[in-house]
């Protein structure tokens, strides 16, 4: 068989884990990045203070462990455990929210961190070949020339692929180019807010707060969130709309909106540095984008925020491209097996044309569903972790439904349990979410209604024949009678 080479454009965290994936599988990989290497030691910091705090959970390491169990176990090394949600009130009181009643936890990792362990697992390789300061020009997806340019020579150079793979973020140039071909259903929408990074140090050489959360000082419209670094710092973002920011203009500005509103958070940043990194650090846009399909006949494919880019307030941006990596694998790897019963292989590069176009297909039409599903819930939990965290029924819902998940682990189980600690599809985890809702509010009506009766009968006995009406008894309330 000859050889088959796929062109990945993108080397961020999806690109980097599909070169290792197609890697493994037999395919000859040239990951092409426009980005220099930020493995370099003059290039470390590319990805400071433009990217929000990552946090990798169940579809994410699943990802990892389907491609080599020894690299999930290095990731673990490089995370931090958060086990619930810090509530900072703002008297500077904490309140702990467990995030599973079994104690599941999500995990904080560095962007830069995972990149770098992820940009070595792929260079490990003899049939990977990285292509740093290179940006994607064009293609032509039937024949499978791209074009891609060397930014500091300023000199093009084709490459012929069997398969282009775009991994290049949620502005894809390859998505813009296959939209040219095919009859693409797309949107991008921008939320009225924005996002700004803040540092919060050490103190004594320790956290300066507890590291086992994801720190939130929830303000209705606004939020401030904190994560915990390996170096015992804590990234803090401060998300909030941007006619706010607009107001935010000078350091007296900025300190006196966080004296009013994040008192504590000032208290541990320290009112210079907070007025430094707001006036250098950035100001960033919130945006999501939905698509179908994700496939070009057997030519193309786009992954990760190229296919759909989302909020990030389910933490589950880089999960789903993972994800999309596994999902996409296990499809090309069964159909390859389809081909041959007697051939356990998994090596995908034998796949044929036809094969592999049924594979991004089928890839395509099952994956589809279930990232506009992730995409809308993203954007869902944005009000709640800036408002409803702290909301009496959100908390009681919360609590009640933790203890029927206890009590009945498979079936009640609680939106951010299946989200983050499950594989179970995104689509079906809202649809399972919208019948144990309906289930759980005719429950409550129903133990409501037997209490009120219960509680008829327990005073029409006690009272006896003094009860002779609803009327009368409000009467005796009232102090009437």
């Amino acid at each position: 068989m000859p050889e088959r080479r796929v062109v990945i454009i993108g080397g961020g965290l999806v690109g980097s884990l599909a070169a290792c994936y197609f890697a493994k599988r037999g395919w000859t990989v040239d990951l092409y990045e426009k980005r220099p290497d930020i493995r370099l030691p003059e290039h470390s910091d590319l990805v400071e203070h433009r990217s929000i705090n990552l946090a990798i959970s169940e579809r994410g390491f699943s990802a990892l462990r389907r491609l080599d169990p020894e690299l999930e176990a290095r990731v673990h090394e490089c995370v931090i455990p958060m086990h619930g949600r810090m509530i900072h009130s703002l008297d500077g009181k904490q309140t702990s929210q467990a995030y599973d009643v079994f104690g599941k936890h999500i995990n904080s990792v560095g962007r830069s961190t995972l990149i770098k362990l992820l940009l070595d697992e792929a260079s490990s390789s003899s049939r990977v070949r990285l292509h740093f300061g290179h940006e994607f020009v064009q293609a032509d997806f039937d024949t499978g020339r791209v074009v891609v340019r060397d930014v500091e020579r300023n000199q093009e150079t084709p490459i012929d692929a069997d398969l282009i793979v775009g991994a290049d973020g949620a502005f894809s140039r390859v998505r813009q180019r296959m939209m040219t071909k095919v009859l693409m259903n797309y949107s991008q929408t921008y939320i009225e807010h924005g996002y700004c990074e803040f540092s919060m140090a050490p103190r004594d050489g320790e956290f300066a707060m507890n590291p086992n959360h994801l720190h939130i000082w929830p303000r209705g419209s606004f939020m401030l969130i904190a994560l915990p670094n390996l170096d015992k710092s804590f990234t803090c973002t401060l998300f909030m709309p941007w006619s706010q920011f607009s107001r935010v203009k000078s350091d007296a500005d900025i300190a006196g909106f966080f004296r009013e509103h994040f008192p504590d958070a000032l208290e541990r940043i320290g009112e210079r540095q907070v007025c430094a990194e707001y006036a250098t650090n950035p100001k960033g846009s919130l945006m999501y984008v939905k698509c179908t399909p994700y496939t070009y006949k057997s030519r193309a494919v786009i992954l990760g925020d190229a296919a759909h880019a989302m909020v990030p307030f389910y933490g589950q941006g880089m999960n789903c491209g993972f994800e999309d990596i596994e999902a996409l694998d296990r499809i090309m790897v069964r159909i390859l097996r389809e081909g041959d019963k007697t051939d356990d292989s998994s090596v995908t590069a034998n796949l044929s044309d036809e094969q592999l176009h049924r594979a991004l297909d089928e890839y395509s039409a099952l994956r589809a569903v279930d990232t506009s599903a992730i995409v809308d819930l993203a954007l869902e939990n944005y009000v709640e972790m800036r408002a409803k965290v702290v909301d009496y029924v959100y908390l009681a819902r919360k609590c009640l439904e933790g203890l029927l998940h206890r009590v009945f682990p498979r079936r009640v189980i609680p939106l951010y349990t299946m989200v983050s600690f499950t594989s179970i599809p995104y689509a079906d985890v809202v649809k399972q979410w919208n019948r144990q809702t309906v289930w759980l509010h005719r429950s409550v009506r129903t133990v409501a209604a037997a209490a009120a009766i219960g509680i008829g009968i327990v005073s029409a006995r006690t009272l006896g024949p003094h009860l002779q009406s609803l009327r009368e008894l409000a009467r005796m309330v009232a102090g009437k009678r």
